[in-house]
Formats: C-alpha cells, sequence, structure tokens
C-alpha cells in the first residue's frame, strides 16, 4: 500500500473508532450502502475493524442504487436490506420532510428524504446508528463541478471544495436533526471529521484530480478500494449521487411540480 492510500486508511478507521467507540455487537451498526466505492470501502474497512456493518439500501423498485447495491453485494456477501420506495409511501414522505425543513434547497431536500428512509429501515432492523461515506466527493473531487473549474487552477478547486464541505455539514445537521426526531436513528458521518478532513486535504491534489477530462477522479480512494478487496465494479463506477441512484430527484421534481399545480 502506498502513503497516500495509508494515510486515507489510518483516517477513515480513526474517525470510524472516533464515532462509533469500541466494537460493539456484530451486525448493529447500519451504513447507508449505494454500491458505488465511497460506501463500499467504508464498507469493507469497518467489516475489517470488527463492527460487521449492516448494510441500507434504499430507492425506486428500478433504480440504480436497488439494482447496483445487489450486484456489488453479492461479491461481499454481508448482511443487507433494502426498502423499495413506493409512489403511495413518497407523497407522505415528501410532505413531512418538505414541511420539517427550513429551506428551499432542493438537494436538501432530496438527501433529507432518502436519508428518512434509510432511518426507517433501520429502525425496522432494530438498528439505532447508521453511518455514512458522505464527505469523499467534496474531498477528492468527486464531483463533475471539480472537473469544470479545473482550468481556474487550484485555489479555485480548494475554494469549491470548502464551500461544498460547509453545505454538507450544514444540511447533515439539519437531516440528523429531522431523522432523530422521527425515528430515533442516529446518523453518523464519520468522513466529514476534522481529523478524516486533514488526512484528506494533505494529499496532493492529483491524487483527486488529473485534468478537465478526467471522469473518474478520486484516484487515491480507488487505488485504497482495489487494496482492501472491494470488487472491482464497484471501484471503477463513474459517480452517481444519491438523489440521482434511487431516482428521489426525478420523483421529487415532479411532487413539487404536482404540488404547485394545485395551488
Amino acid at each position: 500500500m502506498d502513503d497516500a492510500c495509508r494515510t486515507i486508511l489510518d483516517a477513515m478507521t480513526g474517525s470510524v473508532s472516533g464515532v462509533l467507540g469500541r466494537v460493539q455487537e456484530p451486525g448493529r451498526v447500519g451504513l447507508a450502502f449505494s454500491g458505488g466505492v465511497d460506501s463500499t470501502l467504508l464498507a469493507v474497512v469497518c467489516s475489517k475493524m470488527g463492527y460487521g456493518p449492516v448494510l441500507l439500501t434504499v430507492g425506486f423498485e428500478d433504480s440504480h442504487d436497488m439494482q447496483f447495491a445487489l450486484q456489488v453485494n453479492s461479491e461481499m456477501g454481508l448482511e443487507h436490506h433494502i426498502q423499495p420506495i413506493t409512489s403511495e409511501s413518497f407523497g407522505i414522505t415528501a410532505d413531512r420532510v418538505c414541511g420539517a425543513l427550513d429551506t428551499e434547497n432542493l438537494s436538501w431536500r432530496e438527501n433529507c428524504i432518502a436519508f428518512y428512509y434509510i432511518a426507517m429501515l433501520a429502525r425496522s432492523v432494530r438498528v439505532d446508528r447508521v453511518i455514512t461515506a458522505n464527505g469523499i466527493d467534496e474531498l477528492f473531487c468527486g464531483y463533475d463541478a471539480y472537473r469544470r473549474i479545473y482550468d481556474r487552477g487550484a485555489p479555485a478547486i480548494y475554494e469549491l471544495m470548502d464551500e461544498k464541505l460547509d453545505n454538507e455539514l450544514h444540511m447533515f445537521d439539519a437531516i440528523c436533526d429531522m431523522v432523530l426526531e422521527s425515528s430515533d436513528v442516529h446518523i453518523l458521518q464519520p468522513l466529514l471529521s476534522g481529523e478524516f478532513v486533514s488526512a484528506a486535504r494533505s494529499l496532493p491534489l492529483a491524487e483527486k484530480i488529473t485534468g478537465a477530462d478526467d471522469l473518474q477522479r478520486k484516484h487515491v480512494i480507488r487505488r485504497l478500494a482495489a487494496h482492501m478487496g472491494v470488487p472491482r465494479i464497484s471501484y471503477t463506477k463513474q459517480k452517481k449521487a444519491l438523489q440521482y441512484g434511487t431516482r428521489i430527484h426525478k420523483r421529487l421534481l415532479s411532487y413539487l411540480g404536482n404540488s404547485r399545480s394545485r395551488l
């Protein structure tokens, strides 16, 4: 394992230990799971640390995340629970979430809806803590926006990184409050900890993105995933955001459009 991968692995294990404490009874730590490289790497790391993660996947029946998560975990064999989102439940949930959030930000609403479903699934399988891999895309240039500003230089990239981290932290404060009040489930973000952020920021930019035409990005994360035994189909897959992978984005736009048309 190269030094950059070791830096990230050490920071990841330290941050996971920081939010979860001592090793718990196997199978009682939930993990929001899409099958993408971020959540799959975190699942493998947690498993090797002895936490025995319970994988939790939500999405509409025909969504990318539902199908891809199953495919990836078929190679790992971890405990996995899936909750299909139905059209009937979505309207009720969207009403509840949009009413509870004091924001018109579409991304916040989409993510809050997704984590509301994840929390309900966690509660149904008697898990009261769920960790996420949120933070990797912000810190390792996972979003396409980093590619679009690459030619403006490192200062512009780090400015965008700071903006995205700030948004993610504030968004998850709102999500955690709403989810905890609704379900008694704690959503924990080890990869937004100060320790992990500092480690990620210490690495050269080339470990994250190499140019405006870099479609994969997150290179050190993908190398670490390969070393840790993450299935190849996961660590070679391009980014697909939660709201798109679950089809929540498309359904929420339709819901909001229908709601406005009734006014």
